[in-house]
């Protein structure tokens, strides 16, 4: 097994071969993937050297001191947070090889085609209907709320291809080209004034069978990895302390004593000690994740993350007060990311509303904690037996 001294000496040897100051970035990153540095618990040849991901903070702390470029995470992190781990566990190796290289070198960005307007918390009523044509499938739908549309390439995206059966087994998993002349891609506008989410219209898209990722009715069990790994890409990502949220309003803390009150003292001193609970939670759980896949753990996380978001930014709001309310811009915007530092107050606020609905509403992860962490009895079902053709809606 590979282990940290011979991942120090291949990080060496690429920083050797490719020097990061006179190398172009799109070049460099393309040879550390070739490398096997990008994912190095990933198999050897797709990104990665089947090392230990603990691993993988070696390498970048050692390319990171010598100036090396990143491949801009946050701008491509429903690839890399969502649709890499489901692609590395359920696409063919035809589809390994052409989707993982250019995903992680950022020259193809995803979005992610689950929910619709019939089908938000309760994903498994989706109504996208794809029926097989010879060696395509058609779609189509409508799916909303879809990050990144505007910008991406490709697209995860789950349809139903059996309304014969109970909802949860007759859908099907697949990669969508966002190319595709059916596909039609319109902008929601947000409470920011920000239009970073869009509505797709799907109309007779053709998908070969060869982009489908698991068996066909088995996309509930394949749209679980992303799900999970999502909720902890949301939840638990790693932030130096007073990171996120909380570094805006500790610093408005320390530098405008006028604004402090007893009230609010004691307020920021307990959502910060629960910000700093949840940073070192997620730590821990991501060394949970060194040894397997993620679990429904990461619910958990992304409960915490989007409560404390939401209280944090509230309470920085009225700290600030009146001055609080103000918002540097609300015209009509399509950021290909969500930046909650760079704004202001206001913004944060209004933006964080959002964090209990993406990526699974707060309700649903409730229920998913109590059944699958605490282990209590599930709640009551009427409709997991019966066709989703026969059901109301």
């Amino acid at each position: 097994m590979t282990d940290a001294a011979e991942l120090l000496s291949r990080t060496k040897e690429l920083l050797a071969a490719h020097p990061p100051a006179t190398t172009d970035r799109t070049d460099f990153l393309t040879a550390r993937f070739d490398a096997g540095l990008a994912w190095v618990h990933y198999p050897k040849g797709l990104g990665g050297l089947d090392a230990p991901r603990t691993l993988q903070a070696v390498v970048d702390a050692e390319l990171t001191a010598a100036g090396a470029p990143d491949n801009d995470p946050r701008r491509i992190g429903i690839g890399l947070g969502m649709a890499a781990p489901t692609i590395l566990t359920y696409g063919s190796e035809e589809v390994k090889q052409r989707f993982l290289r250019p995903l992680w070198v950022g020259e193809e960005v995803w979005c992610q085609l689950f929910s619709e307007p019939g089908a938000g918390s309760d994903l498994a009523a989706l109504g996208t209907r794809a029926v097989r044509d010879g060696g395509d499938w058609v779609l189509n739908g409508q799916k909303v709320w879809t990050s990144s549309a505007h910008v991406a390439r490709w697209a995860i995206l789950i349809a139903r291809t059996d309304p014969e059966l109970p909802k949860h087994r007759g859908i099907t998993y697949f990669i969508c080209d966002m190319s595709d002349p059916g596909v039609e891609v319109r902008p929601l506008r947000q409470i920011t004034g920000e239009a970073e989410f869009n509505e797709v219209f799907l109309t007779d898209v053709r998908i070969p069978d060869a982009h489908r990722l698991g068996e066909v009715g088995e996309g509930w069990k394949v749209a679980q990895t992303t799900l999970m790994n999502e909720r902890v890409s949301i939840g638990g990502s790693r932030i130096p302390r007073e990171g996120g949220m909380s570094g805006p309003i500790a610093r408005t803390w320390r530098e405008r004593p006028e604004l402090r009150t007893h009230d609010l003292h004691q307020r920021l001193l307990t959502l910060w000690v629960d910000a700093e609970v949840a940073r070192l939670a997620g730590e821990r759980l991501r060394q949970q994740l060194a040894a397997g896949q993620p679990g429904p753990e990461g619910s958990g996380m992304k409960l915490a993350f989007a409560r404390l978001n939401q209280e944090i930014s509230g309470l920085e709001v009225e700290l600030r007060g009146e001055e609080g309310l103000l918002y540097d811009d609300w015209t009509m915007r399509r950021p290909e990311l969500v930046d909650f530092t760079g704004r202001d107050a206001g913004y944060r606020y209004l933006r964080s509303k959002g964090n209990s609905i993406e990526g699974g509403t707060s309700e649903v992860l409730l229920n998913i904690v109590a059944e699958r962490v605490l282990g209590l009895p599930s709640e009551p079902r009427n409709d997991k037996d019966v066709a989703w053709k026969d059901l109301t809606r």
